[in-house]
């Protein structure tokens, strides 16, 4: 009689687990028989004291932004500023067309000419105090009108600053769509940080500011401190904006530079991990090492990553102080995986 050697298929686990510090994808095949353990090295971590020091990125921002514009649409007479130039406050920055403020002026002169002969009525009796309260509410009025039309017949800069656009020119009519002038206040100029809640009770107004660098002067530091701090926390983030206001007498800072800033926030105990434990779920950003387990087992343990220092992260939640995590050999692992210790 013909034998038949019977087999059994081997079903294939793919284990696509990809760690720093190795590009290697490593396939395992579980059979009814149990599985060798897998060599390893491991490392006991510790917490230790470690400055708190945490590094933000943002756009360098004006003070105060003005758009000069007039109320109405109006036809522009003459601009006395280019982009660029600096301006103070209450300087005449546009003039604009003038024809409805002198037709304003001969209403006003009619009105309070006419008001004029009620109040010598009003004086002798020959009129109520009701007309004459009607006759100083018309002139009342046209006053304002004109104040108001004398007032946008030329535009002024309420504030110091640097003139950053221009998007009319001399005869052009104001459509409303853009104001005629950009005017920015630079000196001081600011920065906004999305600060992690973690920090919020480390934040004050009037925090000094140390150590702030900008692309465009490689090498330099500069200063500043913090001026407001925003009540709220973002529910999606978790951050909070925090303004951070530079001097800047010179204006070599301008609105637009790349800035970092760095916080220390002071020492606080914190885990340490080596970068060697830090594996990387593969299709999501999810950190997590695997833990020893005492019975020679492994369990992998998502973790929340701070920091690098050195050849080790800080780890904000995850793994506890003592704890002994896998450094090398972990592509082989599962969770539940026995594993014998190569050092």
């Amino acid at each position: 009689m013909k034998k038949f050697a019977i087999m059994a298929s081997m079903a294939a686990l793919v284990l696509t687990t990809s760690c720093m510090k190795s590009k290697e994808t490593q396939t395992t095949f579980r059979t009814n028989e149990q599985l060798e353990a897998v060599n390893v090295k491991v490392q006991k971590v510790q917490s230790r004291e470690v400055d708190q020091i945490q590094e933000f990125t943002a756009t360098v921002e004006a003070d105060v932004v003005n758009n000069i514009a007039p109320q109405t649409p109006v036809r522009i007479r003459r601009i006395n500023v280019e982009v660029g130039d600096r301006v103070g406050k209450g300087q005449t920055l546009v003039i604009l067309d003038d024809n409805s403020l002198a037709q304003a002026k001969i209403q006003l002169d009619r009105a309070e000419l006419e008001f004029s002969r009620y109040d010598e009525l009003y004086k002798v009796g020959g009129i109520s105090k009701s007309a004459w309260d009607t006759q100083k509410a018309q002139v009342d009025q046209q006053r304002r009108a004109y104040a108001n039309l004398e007032e946008n017949a030329r535009l002024v800069s309420p504030i110091s600053g640097v003139v950053t656009a221009r998007n009319y020119d001399n005869g052009d009519l104001y459509n409303g769509q853009q104001p005629v002038l950009v005017v920015q206040k630079v000196n001081p100029v600011k920065l906004v940080l999305n600060v992690s809640e973690t920090y919020f009770r480390n934040m004050k107004v009037g925090m000094p500011i140390s150590d702030i660098s900008l692309d465009a002067y490689p090498g330099e530091t500069f200063t500043g401190k913090v001026s407001i701090i925003y009540p709220t926390v973002d529910s999606n983030t978790r951050t909070f904006p925090v303004e951070v206001i530079i001097s800047n007498p010179n204006q070599r800072v301008r609105p637009g530079m790349f800035a970092r800033v760095t916080l220390n926030f002071g020492s606080s105990n914190s885990v340490m991990v080596p970068d060697q434990a830090i594996c990387k779920q593969t299709g999501s950003g999810e950190r997590f090492v695997y833990v020893v387990n005492p019975d020679s087992t492994v369990t992998h343990k998502t973790i929340d990553l701070g920091r690098r220092e050195g050849a080790e992260y800080v780890v904000n939640s995850g793994v506890e102080s003592g704890a002994t995590v896998v450094v090398f050999g972990q592509t082989l692992l599962t969770d539940g995986r026995k594993i014998h210790v190569l050092n």
